[in-house]
């Protein structure tokens, strides 16, 4: 079980070959790919919406300069 030395008088596990572990791990990247690609985005006018929003949040906050040197004030009672 896992990854330990074997015990004595027993021979040690087959190791993966390199090359299939390679085109195994090849194999499970296109996959992920494909998924992601076919996903795509399902709502393009939202996906617009958010990003002239957070333009517009951006440009503001360009604008307004930096806040006040004091911060945040607490005051204690």
């Amino acid at each position: 079980m896992g990854m330990c030395f074997p015990c004595p008088g027993e021979s040690a596990p087959p190791s993966p070959n390199l090359e299939e572990k390679r085109a195994k791990l090849a194999e499970a990247a296109e996959r992920r790919q494909k998924e992601a690609a076919s996903r795509g985005i399902q709502d393009v006018q939202s996906v617009e919406e958010k990003r002239k929003k957070k333009e517009k949040i951006e440009k503001q906050m360009a604008t307004s300069g930096p806040p006040p040197a004091g911060g945040l004030r607490w005051t204690v009672s």
